[in-house]
């Protein structure tokens, strides 16, 4: 795929900022860039950033609902009502549900925690969910990671005396359910200075709202719960700024050095056990495997890891887990080869401006997955559909940089079942006679809002290097920066001319990857290319390539050095 590498520039103002931070921090002037365009001026805020601390945590009674919420969960406890905790299938949900259950279960015991299925109940609060819940005895349920737009179960449920506390992040829709307490900062008039928290996020906040409330130590009510936030930051691709690299920053701390017992078992089969984790570690390898619950089977096999303190236990469910994430693979490989194929057959696919397939009998678990490898050969909007037990069409959506795919979903919700999500990521369903027609106006809608731009995949460069800038000092600016994500990316730079040194040449099975040892006739550094092994003979003969990069250190024979990690790699302009 071909990316176009979009250079940042710094304005007169942003490059005198650099020059006194430089000044001031004793870094080189590129280091003293990477904190500016992240909004970083002063030698105050530059301590704070790279030394996140639990109190630049906010109140959370500045949430709007927090204070009803909060007085409705004590009043619940105080009575000895039964409380559901109801969350999704997802890992945000079901790190959601492990987190409330951890915390109200170290001093309550009457509480109970249900996670819907993702196929016969699919996505959010459901009329199911429900009644268990009233055939339980539950009198109040906290929904985590959804209920924003559950207007008819919420009040199914009031007619049955039972209240809802609604934690949630998603966009609202035009009517907001008449809940005991709704919280959610994307709500147009919620106070709240943070506006991006996860789903198990905002349930965090109810946590601490009540262990305040009730004079709870922080350390000990709530510390233990960080690794939940930030396995679900990480999977629910929110910014990591503000709050959430707060958490993040303090989760993975924990992980790396307290895992509770049901993560530990999950690290243990991922290699990671005893291992300093990063946000990489949690989106590729912790992560998909909670979401293989869900997709494969239940999402409860996740909570009860999650909540596990028995070694054994957990273990037995992690090598479930692992079993399902196992499976969940191979379905996603062979779907996604049927899906290129359907996409390639149509002759009119070269000339549009989304993927849209459809495979009746494709596992619907997988579809997420399926639309972003879609994504990743066709840089479009894209969704992929398959038949739903009830007979409806349902599946998942996913978008490219800039393009809200959401609202391009809401224009054809006449079409739609039931929809939800956010710009980049949906879900979505409808009757099997609608298809044609959805396919036809969601082309319709992209077509007309899309840019070209947005259609071509972005590499943001922070800065071009020189080989000399690649020290020891600058990497440990670069590590100050963690954790990466959203709105606070991992930087990349590009260096240009670069020839090969000595050993550049073809690795992996078929040789598809690329080993680099590369030189400005001056200084030598090695890196990795995945996928750019095409690329071996034209540098060993000599010519001169630009790179676009990202640095790490690599460890071999012993010895550690930094590397480039290579995004993309180009014959020198």
């Amino acid at each position: 795929m071909k990316y176009s590498w979009q250079i940042q520039t710094l304005t007169d103002e942003q490059q005198a900022l650099r020059d006194k931070l430089a000044d001031e921090l004793h870094i080189s002037p590129v280091a003293a860039a990477l904190l500016v365009r992240r909004g970083i001026t002063t030698r105050e805020e530059a301590s704070a950033f790279v030394h996140p601390s639990l109190s630049q945590l906010h109140d959370p009674m500045l949430m709007l609902g927090m204070r009803e919420a909060e007085q409705r969960l004590s009043q619940a406890i105080d009575n000895g009502e039964k409380i559901l905790i109801y969350g999704d299938y997802d890992v945000d949900g079901t790190t959601a549900v492990a987190l409330m259950y951890r915390f109200l279960k170290s001093f309550y015991t009457n509480i109970d925690y249900y996670i819907p299925d993702r196929y016969t109940e699919g996505y959010g609060i459901s009329f199911r969910g429900i009644d268990y819940a009233q055939q339980q005895g539950c009198t109040l349920i906290i929904a985590l990671d959804c209920g924003i737009k559950s207007v008819d179960k919420v009040e199914y449920a009031r007619l049955r005396n039972i209240d809802f506390i609604i934690c949630d992040h998603h966009t609202p829709g035009d009517e907001i359910p008449k809940a005991v307490a709704v919280m959610d900062s994307k709500q147009a008039n919620d106070p709240y200075p943070f506006k991006h928290l996860s789903g198990c996020g905002v349930g965090f906040k109810l946590a601490q709202a009540y262990a305040q409330t009730h004079n709870m130590s922080f350390e000990q009510a709530l510390t233990p719960l960080l690794e939940l936030l930030a396995m679900s930051i990480a999977s629910d691709i929110v910014p990591l700024t503000g709050e959430n690299r707060v958490l993040a920053y303090f989760g993975i701390q924990q992980i790396s050095t307290t895992p509770s017992v049901g993560l530990q078992g999950l690290m243990r089969m991922t290699g990671l056990e005893g291992q300093q984790v990063n946000i990489s570690d949690l989106v590729y390898r912790i992560g998909p495997r909670l979401n293989a619950c869900g997709r494969i089977k239940s999402g409860r096999a996740a909570v009860e890891l999650l909540i596990s303190d028995d070694d054994a236990v957990a273990t037995e469910i992690a090598q479930t887990i692992e079993a399902f994430n196992s499976e969940r693979k191979e379905k996603d490989e062979s779907i996604t080869q049927e899906a290129l194929q359907q996409l390639e057959a149509d002759p009119e696919h070269p000339n549009k401006h989304t993927n849209v397939a459809y495979g009746p009998q494709w596992h619907r678990g997988v579809l997420g997955i399926v639309a972003s490898r879609l994504t990743e050969n066709y840089y479009r909007p894209t969704i992929v559909l398959a038949d739903t037990d009830d007979g409806l069409i349902a599946g998942s959506a996913r978008s490219v940089g800039g393009f809200d795919i959401y609202t391009a979903i809401d224009s054809c919700r006449d079409l739609l079942t039931n929809f939800g999500g956010h710009m980049f990521a949906a879900g979505l369903s409808m009757l099997p006679q609608n298809l044609p027609e959805f396919k036809r106006r969601f082309e319709e809608y992209v077509a007309a809002h899309i840019t070209d731009e947005q259609l071509v995949p972005v590499i943001r460069v922070e800065e071009e290097l020189q080989l000399s800038d690649i020290d020891k000092q600058f990497y440990n600016v670069l590590r100050h920066l963690e954790p990466f994500g959203p709105d606070n990316p991992h930087p990349r730079f590009v260096t240009r001319a670069l020839i090969n040194n000595r050993y550049t040449k073809r690795v992996g099975k078929l040789g598809e990857h690329l080993k680099l040892d590369l030189t400005d006739r001056s200084l030598a550094i090695t890196g990795i290319a995945f996928g750019k092994g095409e690329m071996a003979t034209f540098i060993q003969n000599g010519n001169a390539v630009d790179v676009c990069y990202s640095i790490e250190q690599n460890t071999y024979n012993g010895v550690t050095s930094l590397q480039m990690k290579v995004e993309d790699i180009i014959p020198a302009t």
